[in-house]
C-alpha cells in the first residue's frame, strides 16, 4: 500500500486579504492561485500566511503575522476572541457582516443554482447582536486549554475548566469567563456551578480516561422568562450530585426546570438516556404570537427566538395561505413552522426523521388546540412517496426546512410528482439550497428570495426562497 506523504507547510509573506468567502473564510491570492484563509483575518489586512494545504488550483492556511490591519476592523468585544471557536466575526462591523452574508446568498444562487432569479431582497438583520441565544451547552474538563503565555511561563495551573470545546480538539476545553451569547443568568449559573465544584472538590470529566463526575451543563431560557438547567453527570455519586443540585435550587430560585442526567457513554449525547427532573417542571414554555411551545431538555427549538419569529413570519407570508390549502411541512422538527401557519391552512401534514421531535410536535399541537395538523416520523426518502401523497391528498403548498445537507434527490422527485402550486424553501445552507433549486427548475421558478441573519458574528445565514409552479 502506497504511503501518503504529509504536505510540508510554508509561509507566504505580505499577502493582501481581498474578500470573504463561504463558511467564513477569507480569500487572498498568490500567483493566480486562490488562498482560503482561516482565522481572524479581514478584507484589507496585509498578512503572512502559513500554508497548510496546497492543491492544483487553491491553497489553505491561516495568518501568522499581521503587517497592517484593515480599516474595516473594529475591536472585538469578547476577551476569548481568537481562541474560542464561536463569534468569529466580532472584528467586523455588524452592517458589514450582514452585507457579506447577503452576498454569500447571491453568489451561491447565481453560481450553483444557475436559474433565473429576482433581485435578492435585503437581508433581515438580527435585532439583538449579543445575548441572543436561548440555549448554550458547556463542557467540563480536567484538561483546560492553556494560553501560550501560560505554557511559556512554565508554571503549574489548575487544569479544570467549564466552557467550550477548542476547534478540532475533543479533549481540550476553553474555560469561559464571560459569554456574550446568552443573558446574564447563564453566566451567573455557569460560574456558580464551577465555583461550587472547585470548593467541594467535585471531579471534572476526563474525555480520555472517561472518568469524572461533572460532564456537561446545558442552560436554556425562553422569551417569557422561564429557565431550564440540565446537569450531566459522568457517574453516580448521590451525595455530591445532589449537593450540587440542591445548591442550584437554593441559589437560583428562578430556575423553573432543574434536571440531571447520568451519562456513562462514550459521548455527551443524552437523547437515548433518561432525564430526571430534580425540581420544577420537566419543560419550559416558549411563546410566539398566540402560540405556546413546550420545550423539553431534548427538544429542538431555534436558538434565536426573536429572529426565529421573523423567519417564520416570512415563511408564512411567502406561503400566501387563504385557509383552503393542504400544506406539507417537510423536515418539520418539533412542528414550530407547521403550527405557526396552521391557522391559515386547511390541513397541515408534518414529516420528520426524529421520532422524539414528532412527539413534541404532537404535544404542542394539543397545547395550542390545533386540530388540523398531523405529524409523521420516518426517513423522509421512504415515508414521502406516492402512496403517502395519495393517502394525505396532494399538497397545494410545500414548506421545506432541511438540514445543511439539503434535500435528498428522492424527496425532490416526489415533490416534482406532487406538483404543488408553491414551495417555500427555508435553508441554513445557501449552497445546498442552490443545488436543490437547480433540480426543481424544470417545473418551478424563483419568485422571491429573503436572507435572514439568525447568528450575528458568525458566517451562518438562513435563506427563504419562494418557488412558484411554471
Amino acid at each position: 500500500m502506497k504511503r501518503r506523504h504529509k504536505q510540508k507547510s510554508f509561509t507566504l509573506e505580505n499577502i493582501v486579504v481581498e474578500d470573504i468567502a463561504a463558511e467564513g473564510k477569507c480569500i487572498a491570492r498568490h500567483e493566480d492561485k486562490i488562498i482560503f484563509v482561516e482565522g481572524a483575518a479581514a478584507p484589507g489586512d496585509v498578512i503572512d500566511i502559513l500554508i497548510t494545504r496546497q492543491k492544483s488550483n487553491y491553497m489553505e492556511g491561516y495568518p501568522v503575522h499581521f503587517h497592517s490591519y484593515s480599516s474595516l476592523r473594529i475591536k472585538p468585544f469578547c476577551e476569548h476572541f481568537g481562541t474560542c471557536g464561536g463569534c468569529k466575526w466580532q472584528h467586523i462591523p455588524y452592517e458589514k457582516q450582514t452585507a457579506f452574508k447577503h452576498q454569500q446568498v447571491v453568489d451561491a444562487l447565481e453560481r450553483i443554482a444557475k436559474v433565473k432569479l429576482p433581485e435578492v431582497q435585503p437581508i433581515l438583520p438580527s435585532s439583538k447582536t449579543q445575548y441572543y441565544r436561548n440555549k448554550l451547552e458547556f463542557t467540563f474538563s480536567d484538561h483546560r486549554w492553556l494560553t501560550n503565555n501560560e505554557i511559556n511561563n512554565g508554571l503549574e495551573f489548575d487544569r479544570r475548566a467549564l466552557g467550550f470545546h477548542m476547534p478540532g480538539k475533543f479533549d481540550k476545553i476553553l474555560d469561559i469567563k464571560h459569554c456574550y451569547l446568552q443573558d446574564a443568568s447563564s453566566n451567573e449559573i455557569r460560574l456558580a456551578v464551577k465555583n461550587y465544584a472547585l470548593k467541594h472538590d467535585l471531579s471534572f470529566f476526563s474525555p480520555r480516561k472517561m472518568t469524572g463526575l461533572l460532564r456537561n451543563l446545558i442552560i436554556r431560557n425562553s422569551s417569557i422568562g422561564e429557565l431550564m438547567v440540565v446537569v450531566q453527570f459522568g457517574g453516580i455519586d448521590e451525595e455530591k450530585s445532589f449537593g450540587l443540585m440542591n445548591y442550584l435550587a437554593d441559589k437560583f430560585p428562578q430556575i423553573t426546570s432543574l434536571n440531571y442526567v447520568i451519562n456513562q457513554k462514550g459521548n455527551d449525547t443524552f437523547y437515548d438516556l433518561d432525564v430526571i427532573t430534580f425540581k420544577g417542571n420537566d419543560h419550559i414554555i416558549e411563546e410566539m404570537e398566540n402560540l405556546k411551545f413546550r420545550v423539553g431538555p431534548k427538544s429542538f427549538f431555534q436558538t434565536n427566538s426573536a429572529q426565529a419569529y421573523e423567519l417564520y413570519k416570512i415563511t408564512r407570508d411567502y406561503s400566501g395561505l387563504t385557509g383552503q390549502e393542504n400544506v406539507y411541512d417537510l423536515y418539520t422538527g418539533t412542528g414550530t413552522i407547521a403550527l405557526f401557519v396552521a391557522e391559515k391552512a386547511k390541513k397541515i401534514v408534518g414529516l420528520e426523521f426524529v421520532e422524539m421531535a414528532v412527539e413534541d410536535a404532537k404535544i404542542n399541537a394539543k397545547l395550542n388546540n390545533i386540530h388540523n395538523a398531523s405529524f409523521f416520523a420516518g426517513d423522509m426518502r421512504k415515508i414521502l412517496n406516492e402512496n403517502f401523497v395519495n393517502e394525505h391528498k396532494k399538497p397545494d403548498v410545500i414548506i421545506t426546512d432541511p438540514p445543511r445537507a439539503g434535500m435528498d434527490i428522492e424527496v425532490i422527485d416526489v415533490i416534482l410528482k406532487a406538483s404543488p402550486e408553491k414551495i417555500v424553501y427555508v435553508s441554513c445552507n445557501p449552497a445546498t439550497q442552490a443545488r436543490d433549486l437547480s433540480l426543481l427548475d424544470s417545473q418551478y421558478f424563483v419568485q422571491a428570495v429573503k436572507p435572514v441573519d439568525m447568528f450575528p458574528h458568525t458566517h451562518h445565514v438562513e435563506n427563504v426562497v419562494l418557488l412558484l409552479r411554471k
